[in-house]
């Protein structure tokens, strides 16, 4: 019995077992204090705390659920052809676990894709707050980041236009730090009971279930235009931020206000920020749409390639600091998630930087199960009175409970801490651990009083600000300080965007309201659209055929701010990014290719070849290629038979005019696009026209390999040297316009 309790007692610890660990492995009788002594052991920390957990079902044989050896491909049946018998357990058991394997999806946020990382702290801001994770310079803390989009199904587009889930837990030492924010800092509804009416709202319709992932439809409109405190995230959403490059390629938001508090207990309120430290960058919206088509994993691929590549992604976390007293003082309400502080205003103080660093071993595992909260605060942080926040505390337990089916949700691996649990929380579905207090209770003395109650002053428990205080009559009501005003905002990002996006967003709320059939919800969205700008209001009515309004300038204002743009200013890092470079099987570039790959490698860019069909030296054909598969084009010398006329020169090999189409398509989604050598015509026969970012006016050009058999040694040392000076031209060239990432002078803008 001793050595079957110290099994228990260490089942109780690590929560669960490996495969490779034998069960019934010899154990010897221990004293209790041995067994209590291994039962308090804490688990693993660091980054790979998690590992734990893993299975490794390498050279093992297969085992029920409960470790009998056994096999699983043929059922227990009566006879050659008879029935199978009710008593086969092992079908019973594989089939209903099966049948059993998917847990209700999110309703919102229900599309992602998450990594492990880690958080370094910048110092010691011990002055400030009292959270352990930021209390020493170089102090490491292991991170869980999920990042989705909003309205979608699991099975919908990762480029849907939509605003994007960034959400991240630190495992911190003293519990579980989740910040559950987005790309956008700010959100649709200030009060959290019209949650509901938001997402029915933007949620396909309900009679048809369509359209999926999108809110080009009635009623999203219709709850847009009747509740104007959206027009501010709508803005953010209808720009690049909705439709971005990759999970990497932008920032993140807390949205709410929250506050910092010290360990004698002063105060001050915060926003939280993630900057990325690659640049921010979004894809055209019918680049966007194609990629919905082409491949609907594109966010998810770009994110695990580039961690599996080295090249993670990095942010710089930081805070917006503000006095208790400056809750007003902005000119709205700092509880109104609604609303943003300028950085001109208050500008961000940065804490420290988030590495991702490692893919999920398993999918449902960890990026499916992982469950956040609101209402995962460490000491050293604490909540505001933004209504929304504290709807969402609530909700996000709930809606937990209801998806894992109870409440022990927190105890598988992804969502433990990496510090011993002790509380009295008992049972429940999926009970994991095995409890050895018998008086789960407090206070109690069977136990010592064990476990003890953690205070401000003893165990370095977690505590309220001690300066929050509510006073004043109930009341069901907008807040008296949450200004009416919800369209100046929305102006000051379109003012601080370029001309080009700003024609972006016009288009974007174009293509949206243009598949609403209600006269009504026109009507009101250009009524409401006009109080921003008449500018937006009389290109929308001008696009969905009505009378243009006259001004309603209340509000406008030439105001700007800074970091709203996701094109406007040259990505950071190319990490990840994608260089397409085609050519013909035939007669491969690979002079271009090699000086393209040893140019780019130590920028982390990949060089993807193209050709007819797969040979040595090709990645990808034609047939299976497309503009959205690179951020640039480079047309290799030899190539241009292949840009003839599609028609006369069409091959069975892919669609008819497939590379011109990778050409001016990728032309028309504003990238870099190089013609190397003789490739120059097929930049005549594509008729691309000179200008920014088209590059064609290289000295001389590359010579492929397949050339040199006819030239002498001489020859052949002179254009090498050619091809050097050229590479080097291509290359700087490249770089530019890969940090430049849209050119867009090539889009239109209606003066």
């Amino acid at each position: 019995m001793a050595g079957l309790r110290s099994f228990l007692v260490l089942f109780a610890s690590l929560g669960a077992l490996s495969a490779a660990q034998c069960p019934y492995g010899h154990t010897s009788a221990r004293s209790e204090s041995e067994t209590l002594e291994k039962r308090e052991a804490p688990p693993p920390t660091g980054e790979h705390f998690i590992d734990q957990f893993v299975v490794n079902d390498t050279n093992v044989y297969l085992t029920s659920d409960v470790g009998g050896p056994m096999e699983d491909q043929n059922s227990l049946v009566a006879g050659d052809r008879g029935p199978t018998l009710l008593e086969d357990f092992i079908f019973r058991q594989k089939i209903t676990h099966f049948d059993h394997e998917r847990v209700p999806e999110r309703a919102v946020h229900a599309r992602g894709a998450g990594a492990h990382g880690v958080f370094e702290s910048y110092g010691d801001f011990s002055n400030i707050t009292a959270a352990s994770f930021l209390s020493k310079a170089g102090k490491k803390t292991p991170t869980f980041t999920r990042f989705s989009t909003v309205a979608g199904s699991r099975g919908s587009a990762d480029t849907a236009r939509d605003v994007h889930g960034f959400a991240t837990r630190f495992y911190t030492d003293e519990g579980n730090f989740d910040l559950v924010g987005n790309n956008i800092p700010v959100f649709f509804i200030q009060d959290a009971i019209l949650f509901p009416d938001l997402i029915h709202s933007v949620k396909p319709q309900q009679d048809r279930e369509i359209p999926q992932a999108a809110t080009a439809h009635d009623s999203a409109w219709d709850f847009f235009s009747q509740q104007p405190s959206c027009l501010h995230t709508l803005f953010w959403a209808m720009a690049g931020h909705g439709i971005v490059r990759s999970f990497r390629h932008m920032d993140g938001f807390g949205v709410h206000t929250y506050r910092f508090v010290t360990d004698d207990g002063k105060t001050k309120l915060v926003k939280f920020h993630w900057k990325t430290l690659i640049g921010k960058a979004s894809v055209v919206w019918e680049e966007a749409q194609a990629l919905a088509g082409k491949n609907a994993d594109f966010h998810r691929q770009d994110l695990w390639e580039a961690i599996e590549s080295g090249h993670g992604p990095e942010w710089e976390f930081g805070v917006q600091i503000m006095e208790e007293d400056d809750a007003l003082k902005f000119g709205f309400d700092l509880m109104d998630p609604t609303k943003i502080v300028p950085e001109e205003l208050v500008p961000v103080t940065k804490l420290g930087k988030m590495t991702l660093n490692r893919n999920p071993t398993n999918y449902f595992a960890e990026t499916e199960q992982v469950m956040f909260q609101p209402g995962h605060i460490v000491r050293g942080v604490d909540f505001s009175e933004d209504p929304l926040l504290q709807g969402r505390i609530f909700s996000y337990l709930d809606t937990q409970l209801n998806r894992n089916g109870g409440p022990n949700f927190e105890q598988l691996p992804i969502n433990r801490p990496v510090v011993p649990i002790h509380n009295n929380n008992r049972d429940g579905a999926g009970q994991m651990l095995v409890h050895a207090n018998n008086a789960p209770y407090s206070p109690n003395t069977l136990n010592n009083g064990s476990p003890k109650q953690a205070t401000q002053a003893e165990g370095r428990g977690f505590f309220t600000a001690p300066n929050r205080s509510v006073s004043g009559k109930l009341q069901r009501a907008v807040r008296s300080t949450f200004e009416k005003d919800y369209w100046s905002q929305p102006r000051l990002i379109f003012n601080s965007l370029v001309e080009q996006e700003q024609q972006f967003l016009i288009n974007a709320i174009r293509f949206e309201t243009s598949h609403i059939k209600s006269a009504t919800v026109k009507t009101n969205v250009v009524k409401q659209l006009n109080k921003i700008s008449n500018k937006i209001a009389k290109q929308v009515a001008e696009a969905l055929g009505m009378t243009a309004p006259a001004p309603d300038s209340q509000f406008y204002h030439d105001k700007v701010t800074k970091g709203i743009s996701t094109l406007g200013t040259p990505l950071l890092k190319l990490a990840g990014l994608n260089i397409g470079v085609l050519t013909s099987t035939k007669s491969i570039d690979a002079a271009t290719v090699s000086t393209l790959k040893s140019a780019f490698k130590a920028d982390g860019v990949n060089v993807k070849v193209v050709g007819e069909s797969l040979a040595n030296g090709i990645d990808l054909t034609y047939s299976a290629a497309d503009a959205t598969d690179f951020d640039a084009i480079v047309v290799a010398a030899g190539s241009s038979k292949l840009f003839d006329d599609p028609i006369t020169q069409a091959s069975s090999l892919y669609p008819a005019g497939r590379p011109n189409t990778i050409v001016l398509d990728a032309y028309r989604y504003g990238k870099p696009i190089a013609f190397v050598g003789n490739a120059k015509a097929a930049q005549q026969s594509i008729q691309i026209p000179s200008g920014p970012g088209v590059y064609s006016d290289l000295k001389g050009r590359f010579v492929s390999n397949s050339t040199y058999g006819g030239m002498n040694n001489r020859t052949r040392e002179k254009r090498d040297a050619q091809a050097e000076d050229n590479s080097v031209d291509l290359a700087t060239n490249l770089r530019q316009g890969l940090k430049t990432f849209r050119f867009l002078n090539r889009f239109p803008v209606e003066k």
